[in-house]
């Protein structure tokens, strides 16, 4: 009996490992911990326990955005199983087998979890779904800690809600014992580095206690001294901080998970690339003509604006000056064959930049169709990985607020950012010959070049803007 028990016990295991890469996703070939497989020797049937996979070499938290499938459902290879949110985009998770969906262990609009973290079960056979209706994840099928020394985390319990919930670093400190090693991943290490923390002193919210991203953009050196009641306190305020919290003459907004990304790497950006700007003023009289040519040629139902026609430009002056299409590379100086360029789109929260490939060559009409749909994807909140992926070089337009310049943060690890600002109408000197008049009025476009010294002088700034300049005051280049 005994022997039947561990053969059979024997087969499952290698069922289960045979099939240990079935779910994987495709936008990630570094998964921190896809998959933990717990079905051999258990009550239940052969099944798979997911876990949440890492999306970029520095994401540590997602959050699960939709289910595509449902409990019970099967799945078959390129089928979509959920959308995971990232600090970017909301990116699909992928099956690469056929299964079924068995049980859900994180609900759609969760908080954030830990990468790694079990996120489903899956079985291969219909029958095995019931046995699956209340399972509870065990602790132990939480992904292994890295450092067995560090304190196990206790499972949270109810505390009352303070009344201005303090950031989650605001914990005690009692991941780091005097004398002891800092469990924290590279991104924590290398944050706290950057803003002058020490990081013994942060508390971890992570899996046993270790310090990740967040609790270094959280950290408040002041609130060192209080210790909150339990572990399970923090939690419980970044769930309370979903909404604005009122103060004594202030009200406090809470920063999504996305915009706290975006602003830690423009700050790194900052302080990294040594920037240095480039401004020219151009007339706008030659291209808004050709636009209101190929609006009549395909039709005003179109939307053919002027950000179409100046991306076509900024690529077309790519292609004319290509030692700005790069990248710093510390030891090298990468050079891009095609240029990809991010368009910032939106605002606050949903401010998002995502990328049109190969610009150069692309039509105008195949680069309005693009900013189109992307456009209308922010609009709708129907986001894919495009919106997540870094291009070769940045464009934001700032026209429809009236502002006339700005000088833009260069997005690493690119060179360039261009930044155009409203259309308006200026009184010129008259290049006419023929004319009597001095002066003449025209429609004046102020375009900021922001550069990387590093890669760019001022030389080749100066010629990539000159290039960009001529195909807007010359438009007929961009049909060429």
């Amino acid at each position: 009996m005994a022997s039947t028990s561990i053969c059979r016990g024997l087969s499952q295991l290698s069922r289960v490992a045979a099939r240990s890469s079935s779910l994987s996703l495709q936008h990630s070939k570094r998964a921190a911990a896809p998959l933990t497989l717990r079905s051999w020797f258990s009550s239940y049937p052969p099944h798979e326990v997911v876990g949440l996979p890492a999306l970029s070499p520095t994401m540590e938290t997602g959050t699960i955005a939709s289910w595509n499938k449902e409990e019970g459902d099967t799945f078959g290879p390129g089928e979509v199983l959920c959308s995971v949110e990232t600090d970017k985009a909301t990116v699909d998770f992928e099956a690469q087998d056929d299964g079924i969906l068995a049980k859900i262990l994180v609900p759609a609009g969760s908080d954030e979890i830990q990468c790694g973290q079990p996120i489903m079960i899956t079985v291969e056979e219909g029958e095995d779904v019931s046995s699956f209706a209340d399972y509870v994840l065990e602790e132990s099928a939480a992904p292994a800690p890295a450092e067995p020394a560090a304190a196990a985390e206790p499972a949270p319990t109810p505390a009352p809600t303070p009344v201005t919930p303090p950031p989650a670093a605001a914990s005690a400190p009692a991941a780091a014992p005097a004398g002891g090693r800092v469990v924290a991943s590279p991104l924590a290490h290398m944050l706290a580095k950057d803003m002058g923390y020490d990081i013994s002193t942060v508390a971890g919210t992570g899996p046993d206690g270790r310090i990740i991203a967040d609790d270094i953009r959280e950290f408040d050196p002041s609130t060192v001294a209080a210790a909150m009641p339990t572990e399970g306190a923090p939690a419980q305020a970044a769930m309370a901080a979903a909404a604005p919290i009122p103060g004594v003459g202030y009200t406090d907004y809470p920063i999504s998970a996305s915009a706290k990304e975006t602003a830690m790497r423009l700050a790194q950006s900052k302080r990294n690339v040594p920037h240095y700007y480039l401004t020219v003023d151009i007339t706008m009289d030659e291209i808004l003509k050709l636009r209101s040519t190929l609006s009549s040629a395909i039709g005003e139902e179109s939307n053919l604006g002027v950000y179409e026609l100046i991306v076509k430009a900024a690529a077309k002056s790519m292609k004319a000056v290509p030692s700005a299409n790069a990248s710093w590379m510390d030891s090298v100086v990468r050079v891009y064959d095609s240029v990809d360029i991010n368009v910032v789109v939106g605002t606050g929260d949903k401010l998002y930049s995502p990328v049109i490939r190969d610009c150069g060559a692309k039509g105008i009409k195949g680069i309005s169709d693009e900013l189109n749909a992307a456009v209308t994807a922010v609009e709708e909140g129907e986001l894919s990985s495009e919106f997540a992926s870094m291009g070769t070089f940045t464009i934001l337009n700032l026209g429809m607020y009236g502002v006339k310049s700005c000088a833009p943060v260069i997005r690493e690890p690119q060179a360039v950012a261009l930044a155009v600002g409203a259309l308006e109408n200026r009184i010129v000197p008259n290049d006419d010959p023929d004319s009597e008049e001095i002066y003449k009025e025209s429609v004046m476009l102020t375009a900021t070049l922001s550069c990387d010294h590093r890669v760019v002088d001022g030389a080749v700034g100066a010629q990539w803007l000159s290039a960009f300049k001529s195909h807007l005051e010359s438009p007929s280049t961009l049909l060429l």
